[in-house]
């Protein structure tokens, strides 16, 4: 029996909801939220990076993440430095490197939880298959 498309694509945004708001709640009581810690691991993933490729990194745009940049300059957790150019790059600081630090171990917790009903096949499978419907098409 074929699965309902909408369905499935629902059950999918239902299991994302849960999770970041999950992630949410936990990141607030170190004083962050999902989205400018999610900014911070992109920032550590790639230093220097311009405020565009931090964009698509993180699923925003570049008028949003210019926006919560700021806001994580003014709280001194990245620093933004001249590039080439007009280019500006971007880096943690220490107090922004101490904050992220502090997401992962909340992170790994609340995903341990949100994905405890699947085994480490199914685990490797999920991501499989995620991976291979999220590519874009050629």
């Amino acid at each position: 029996m074929p699965v309902e498309l909408q369905l499935l694509g629902r059950a999918v945004k239902q299991a994302q909801y849960r999770q970041h708001r999950a992630l949410d709640s936990r990141l607030a009581t170190v004083g962050t939220t999902l989205a400018q810690w999610d900014a911070l691991r992109a920032v550590a993933r790639t230093p220097g990076a311009s405020a565009r490729d931090l964009a698509a990194a993180t699923f925003q745009t570049e008028q949003s993440f210019g926006t919560l940049a700021t806001r994580l300059a003014d709280r001194h957790l990245i620093d933004r430095r001249p590039g080439r150019g007009r280019r500006i790059e971007h880096h943690l600081t220490p107090a922004g490197e101490a904050l992220l630090s502090a997401g992962h171990h909340i992170a790994d917790d609340v995903l341990s939880t949100a994905f405890s009903a699947l085994d480490d096949t199914e685990r490797a499978t999920l991501l499989a298959l995620l991976r291979r419907i999220g590519e874009e098409p050629t």
